[in-house]
C-alpha cells in the first residue's frame, strides 16, 4: 500500500477547497486536494447561468443565516469581496455588475475555475480528481486518509470542503457531516435552501393558468421560532409561477426562512395602492372599462384576468362595488399562501445548516476539540442569500483556513 505524506490534505475541489489549497501552498505547505468528481469547481461552472455570480459588493453578516451568523464576521472581514475582485482583475477576467451588487463574469465561469487551478499549480498544490475518501483516522497529532485508489495519505492538517447535499446529480453527499459526527462534532439540522416552493393540488389548480408568468414582488415569511437567526427579511425581486408552485429569485430567497406549516405573504404590486388606482379608473369614462383591463395596467394581464375571475369581479368597473375592489387589492398585495414543501436538494442551490459554528474557531475554521481538523464553505452552518454571498463565504472561509492549516 502506497503511503504519502503532506502537510495539508483538502477534501473537496470546490470554491472553498481550492481557495484554501492556494493559500496554504503559498505559505510553503505541501498540499494535496482530493475530490471524487472528475472535474474541479463544478458548482462554479454551472452557477449564474454559466457566468458565475462570484461575489456581491454588499456582502455583510446581515446576508447570512445560521445558529450564529456573526461567526462569519471574522473571515468575511479579513478576506473581503474587494479582495476577491482584485484577484479576478489580476487574472484579467472581465466582469460586470448586475442588480443588487451581484458580480458576474462577462464570458464564462470556467475562467474562475482556471484562475483557481492555475493558482493552485503555482502554489505547488497537487490535485487528485476521481478519487474519494474511504476512511479517516486520527493518528498521533495528525490524520491518516485512505483513498479509493488504494493509496493512503498522512497529513498534519485535514480540511473538509465537501459542500452540502444540494444538487446530488453533481455528486453532492452528506459525507462532510458524517465525518464531523464521527469526530464528535455537533451538526445542526440540514435542509434545502434557495429552492423553489411547491403547492398542494387544490392550490395548484388555481395557479396553473399562471404557470410561466414572472412578476416583480415583495415577499415575507411568517414569523417562526424554529427559524435560524437571521431575522425575518422581506425580499423584493422577481417571482415565477411554475407548474409545481413558485420560483424566481424572491422565492428562492424566502425559502431559506420558510418552514413547513407556515405561510408567506406576497405583494404583487409593491408600492402601489391598488384600491386607489382602481377607484380612480372607475371614475373615468363612467366606469366603462373592464375590471381586468384596469387591473392589467397594474399587474401582468394574465394575472389580472385570473384574480378578477377568482374574486367575482368580471364585468365593467361601474358594475363592481368598492368592497370587491378592496378584495382585489388584498388579492394583489396581501396574498398569503401556504406552500406544502420545496423541490428539495435536487434543485436547491445550497444546504442550510451544517457543522455547528460553536465547534469551530472563527479565525482559523479549525475545530476546537480536534486540532488540525478544519471545516470550510457550505459544510459549515453558515448560509448566504442568493446573489454571490455563498461564493464569498467560500472564498473567505477557505482563505482563513489557508492561513492556518
Amino acid at each position: 500500500m502506497k503511503t504519502q505524506t503532506y502537510d495539508v490534505v483538502v477534501v473537496g475541489a470546490g470554491a472553498a477547497g481550492m481557495m484554501c489549497a492556494i493559500e496554504a501552498g503559498r505559505r510553503g505547505r505541501s498540499v494535496r486536494v482530493v475530490d471524487h468528481a472528475s472535474k474541479p469547481g463544478e458548482k462554479i461552472r454551472i452557477s449564474g447561468g454559466g457566468r458565475c455570480n462570484f461575489t456581491n459588493t454588499g456582502t455583510s453578516v446581515a446576508n447570512f443565516l445560521g445558529e450564529n451568523p456573526r461567526f462569519a464576521a471574522s473571515a468575511l472581514g479579513r478576506y473581503t469581496q474587494a479582495d476577491f475582485v482584485k484577484r479576478v482583475d489580476g487574472a484579467g477576467i472581465a466582469w460586470h455588475e448586475k442588480t443588487l451588487g451581484q458580480l458576474f463574469c462577462d464570458d464564462s465561469a470556467k475562467q474562475i475555475i482556471r484562475m483557481l487551478t492555475d493558482d493552485m499549480r503555482a502554489a505547488g498544490a497537487v490535485m487528485s480528481l476521481g478519487v474519494g475518501v474511504e476512511r479517516v483516522e486520527r493518528v498521533g497529532d495528525g490524520f491518516e486518509v485512505a483513498l479509493t485508489d488504494g493509496s493512503v495519505v498522512k497529513c498534519a492538517s485535514l480540511v473538509v470542503a465537501t459542500g452540502g447535499k444540494s444538487i446530488p446529480k453533481m455528486g453532492a453527499t452528506g459525507w462532510g457531516y458524517e465525518l464531523a459526527r464521527s469526530f464528535g462534532l455537533r451538526v445542526t439540522e440540514t435542509r434545502p435552501a434557495l429552492v423553489p416552493l411547491t403547492f398542494e393540488p387544490g392550490l395548484l389548480e388555481k395557479t396553473a393558468p399562471l404557470s410561466g408568468l414572472a412578476v416583480d414582488v415583495s415577499v415575507t415569511a411568517s414569523p417562526a421560532s424554529s427559524r435560524p437567526k437571521g431575522g425575518r427579511p422581506t425580499f423584493e425581486e422577481a417571482m415565477l409561477f411554475t407548474h409545481r408552485g413558485l420560483s424566481g429569485p424572491a422565492i428562492l430567497q424566502i425559502s431559506s426562512y420558510w418552514r413547513e406549516g407556515e405561510a408567506i405573504t406576497v405583494k404583487m404590486a409593491p408600492g402601489v395602492d391598488v384600491l386607489a388606482r382602481l377607484k380612480a379608473a372607475k371614475q373615468e369614462n363612467g366606469g366603462k372599462q373592464a375590471v381586468h383591463t384596469a387591473l392589467g395596467h397594474i399587474v401582468p394581464r394574465r394575472l389580472a384576468e385570473v384574480l378578477t375571475a377568482r374574486e367575482g369581479a368580471n364585468g365593467k368597473l361601474a358594475e363592481v362595488g368598492d368592497k370587491v375592489l378592496a378584495r382585489l387589492d388584498q388579492a394583489v398585495n396581501a396574498w398569503t399562501v401556504k406552500p406544502v414543501g420545496s423541490e428539495g436538494y435536487r434543485t436547491a442551490e445550497v444546504t442550510l445548516g451544517g457543522v455547528a459554528t460553536d465547534q469551530l474557531d472563527q479565525t482559523t475554521m479549525e475545530t476546537k476539540s480536534v486540532p488540525g481538523l478544519y471545516f470550510i464553505g457550505e459544510v459549515v452552518d453558515i448560509t448566504g442569500w442568493l446573489g454571490g454571498y455563498n461564493f464569498q463565504w467560500a472564498w473567505s472561509s477557505g482563505w482563513a483556513a489557508g492561513q492556518a492549516a
